[in-house]
């Protein structure tokens, strides 16, 4: 096991001031404890709690059991003004961590294996920031812990429990730690950011027989294996070639001997776009496609098909606003990258949908210490000083924000 080791205080980022700095050893302990517990969406117990315990030890009101397990902290400036909201996700993956160190997670199968532990540790720095400093802000600010972005979604629930409104909120902001970008830089992009998500599962079904005689046959494997080709000319011929989109096929599965035609082929894949105007067009392009083919066979095909997310749209006034926070925390400008786009997904969308925001990814990898896995790897982990930069993030724009 790795022994302890809490990092310095962030040297690398000019712009954290001191009390914020002095918060990063707290902020590494928290974020090791929730590590160490980690929960499945709407299963956050154990991470509610913690962060309860928090909030009422340094007199924060909060709610508890917003959307089953999600909480909401509410801080008050020195005097009335504008509603932000603050969002932190809380949720864990079903990957069994393989780091060997001390924090390693204590529940088997289960981990924070995209940094949704240093995302409450930020919220948590931020709220403790503020409630000692009320008089830096004016307005409300709203801290929203929400429960299962990983699935199967816990915004929309949120959103439908009321947490943008009493007081209602008039923008929203949130940030991923990203190991695709180096600790030290922050990616700040006014539009589309993440990725729509969409998912579907596919059987094909035609009558199996002797792989000797397929002429008494419809063959689903070599249907499927049509459809997956023909899914492949989807983006290529039909969708703008200045815009981007992805059709993947992640599963497929048939036969169970090798001479039997398969009765039935399974099939399950991914969809990511950005721009809204294709938000119904996969799911009838792929029942035009599969319907076609099958056809042409003599095969059937069923299709669940499930929107699950719609892209992230960061607003530009607000992004604006971040933009310029990130560039007085970062040593220089190349600290803040514009083109940080991705096809992965994320429920913020959502919420970006009810009110202007933006949504920020803050550069956590640091390849020197063997920080920089993927996200979802079961070796993943980051460098923790970023939790201090990301809490000053926080901070600064609640401060730009009020005084709007």
């Amino acid at each position: 096991m790795v022994s302890t080791v809490f990092p310095a205080p962030n040297a690398q980022i000019s712009g954290v001031r001191l009390p914020i700095r002095a918060l990063q050893p707290q902020l590494s302990v928290w974020r090791r404890q929730i590590h160490q517990r980690p929960e499945l969406g709407f299963q956050e117990k154990i991470t509610a709690e913690f962060i309860h315990q928090k909030l009422a030890q340094w007199g924060v009101p909060h709610e508890c059991g917003v959307a089953h397990t999600g909480i909401v902290a509410t801080l008050t400036g020195h005097q009335p003004g504008p509603v932000l909201a603050i969002r932190a996700d809380m949720d864990a993956l079903p990957v069994h961590e393989q780091n060997e160190v001390d924090y390693r997670s204590q529940h088997d199968g289960i981990m924070h294996a995209c940094g949704h532990d240093g995302h409450v540790a930020i919220a948590l720095g931020t709220a403790y920031y503020l409630s000692q400093h009320p008089k830096s802000f004016a307005g409300t600010v709203k801290i929203l812990f929400q429960p299962a972005e990983e699935g199967p979604g816990g915004a929309k629930p949120m959103i439908e429990s009321g947490v943008l409104e009493n007081p209602k909120v008039d923008a929203i902001i949130g940030l991923h730690l990203w190991n695709n970008l180096p600790v030290g830089t922050l990616g700040v992009r006014t539009g589309p950011m993440m990725a729509a998500t969409e998912l579907f599962h596919c059987t094909i079904h035609g009558r199996g027989g002797h792989g000797a005689i397929p002429h008494q046959t419809v063959d689903s494997i070599v249907v499927a294996a049509q459809v997956v080709n023909a899914l492949q000319t989807i983006v290529s011929r039909n969708i703008d070639p200045l815009k981007s989109a992805v059709v993947t096929v992640g599963k497929l599965h048939a036969g169970t001997a090798l001479n039997v035609i398969a009765d039935t082929a399974h099939m399950s894949g991914t969809i990511r776009y950005f721009d809204d105007a294709y938000e119904r067009f996969f799911e009838e392009r792929l029942h035009q496609v599969i319907g076609g083919i099958c056809q042409a066979h003599g095969a059937t095909y069923s299709l669940d098909y499930t929107a699950l997310y719609p892209a992230v749209i960061n607003h530009p006034d607000i992004t604006e606003m971040v933009r310029s926070a990130a560039l007085s925390v970062v040593e220089t400008p190349a600290g803040v990258v514009p083109e940080c786009q991705t096809m992965g997904g994320e429920d913020m969308a959502f919420f970006l949908r009810e009110v202007p925001g933006c949504y920020f990814f803050l550069g956590s990898a640091n390849a020197a210490r063997n920080l920089n896995y993927p996200h979802h790897h079961p070796r993943f982990d980051f460098d923790e000083t970023a939790l201090s930069t990301g809490v000053e993030m926080f901070v600064r724009c609640v401060e730009a924000f009020c005084v709007r």
